[in-house]
């Protein structure tokens, strides 16, 4: 089910999800000082926040593929979902060594 593109923390937690998804993304990061999340009730949706004509997206992502590479497909990816808002994809951290499919944290 598509998320309802004027409930920001619905748009949020879907993007969230698809985010995750990406084979080269290991988590989801709030940015360096906790600004990149989306209030929702209960909490938040940490790594993702939604702002009226924008959205904000902070990833730790594997080493291996160009980064650009990378943040393309997460654009691609979110942008069914923007409702017309531009995507920015911030690269927080590069993490080595993972292997395969593994991933760190969770």
């Amino acid at each position: 089910m598509a998320a309802d593109a004027r409930d920001p923390g619905e748009v949020a937690r879907g993007m969230a999800r698809a985010v995750v998804g990406c084979p080269d993304v290991v988590e989801l990061s709030a940015g360096g000082f906790g600004t990149l999340q989306t209030p929702v009730p209960g909490g938040r949706v940490r790594g993702v926040a939604v702002r009226d004509d924008h959205v904000e997206v902070g990833v730790v992502v594997r080493f291996g593929r160009p980064i650009q590479d990378i943040t393309a497909e997460i654009r691609g990816v979110l942008a069914p979902m923007a409702a017309g808002r531009a995507v920015h994809v911030y690269v927080e951290d590069v993490v080595a060594g993972l292997g395969g499919g593994s991933r760190a944290g969770g």
